[in-house]
């Protein structure tokens, strides 16, 4: 923290206090409670989560309260009081074709093995806005909120029985955790996963769009999209056996690009994948499209030299916590490298023989 001046501590104390009372507002508007948070801004909190790698809604509604509605001001809060958290061990992987499912689409089958399930969901609404809730209408139940389906394989699996889909490995060894070691180039894929899970949604939306476009030549199709709750399980090896602990809302979109194949493999369709904490299937499906982009090299694709197909470029700056770190940063107190370089300016300019700066400038 840079303290400049004289008085610095003060007026950083009164900046504090101010915030404070700003987070506030008009006090005779009843207070805005996290439970209110939680329960009707469930997408932003569901979005502080994914971003910040911490599954707790009720830690994400109070960082938004807590950052004013700021996205990344939360995200930041909740990464920060992550690192104070104790670690016991890792989970199994989730078994995403056992979610309880209240959304699963697909783009591909009309008549996808299992049904589909439109669930809550922005697509068919026509965007008017609805007055009524500035009023504080009620808001009945819906009709058919409880259906969903017990669990559904992934509809992307068919085609794999047919061959037509480019194989998984079956296991994916000791992945990096990129909460606790820096982000190292070449990155294997499980790590820009991990680190495409936890990036800006507005960036990566940025890069999908950017491969639709032609910036990578990535025209893909939404095999699946499936929102639902999963269980989460740990291996106790002094128990011998595994135990459910929690359970949690995921979205999962897989992706379908044509492959036309190549020396050692044949025509088949390709997989982008996107997985994030709660109801978040723009990124999820942003994910999947810069996770496909990202395999041009492994699959012997053109590299066009996209964005999206630039690991580094992409990892690199999909942070959205160290993206406003370093450009925040800007705004702090710089005096001495300013004073520093503009005594250069003068100085080259005096060299060149150019007028004096004016008065003002001085």
């Amino acid at each position: 923290m840079y303290v400049a001046v004289k008085g610095g501590a003060r007026a950083i104390a009164n900046a504090h206090a101010w915030l404070d009372e700003a987070r506030r507002g008009d006090r005779d508007v009843p207070e805005l409670g996290t439970d209110q948070i939680r329960e009707q801004l469930s997408l932003a909190v569901d979005r502080v989560m994914a971003e910040g790698s911490l599954y707790d809604p009720e830690l994400a509604a109070l960082a938004l309260k807590q950052a004013r509605g700021d996205t990344i001001e939360a995200v930041f809060l909740i990464r920060a009081f992550r690192t104070t958290l104790p670690r016991f061990g890792g989970s199994l992987p989730v078994a995403t074709a056992d979610m309880q499912i209240k959304r699963r689409i697909s783009a591909t089958y009309k008549d996808a093995p299992g049904g589909q399930v439109l669930g809550p969901t922005f697509d068919y609404t026509h965007r008017l806005l609805d007055f009524g809730l500035a009023e504080g209408r009620d808001v009945p139940p819906a009709p058919m909120a409880e259906t969903g389906l017990e669990s559904a394989p992934h509809i992307l699996s068919h085609l794999g029985g047919e061959g037509l889909m480019q194989a998984e490995p079956d296991g994916a060894g000791a992945v990096p955790d990129l909460t606790r070691d820096p982000l190292e180039f070449p990155a294997e894929r499980a790590l820009r996963l991990q680190a495409l899970a936890r990036g800006d949604e507005g960036f990566l939306l940025s890069l999908a769009y950017s491969t639709q476009r032609g910036y990578g030549r990535n025209h893909a199709f939404v095999g699946e999209l499936r929102i639902g709750a999963v269980r989460v399980s740990a291996h106790l090896p002094e128990l011998g056996f595994d135990i459910e602990f929690a359970e949690i809302v995921l979205t999962e979109c897989e992706s379908v690009n044509q492959f036309q194949g190549s020396k050692t493999a044949p025509a088949q369709f390709t997989r982008g994948y996107g997985l994030v904490f709660g109801q978040s299937e723009r990124k999820a499906i942003s994910m999947a499209l810069v996770d496909r982009a990202l395999r041009a090299q492994e699959l012997g694709e053109d590299m066009s030299g996209a964005p999206a197909q630039d690991a580094e470029f992409v990892l690199s700056h999909c942070d959205n916590i160290q993206s406003s770190g370093f450009l925040e940063h800007i705004k702090l107190p710089h005096y001495v490298d300013f004073q520093a370089e503009l005594e250069l300016v003068r100085k080259l300019r005096r060299a060149a023989g150019a007028d004096a700066l004016p008065e003002a400038a001085e």
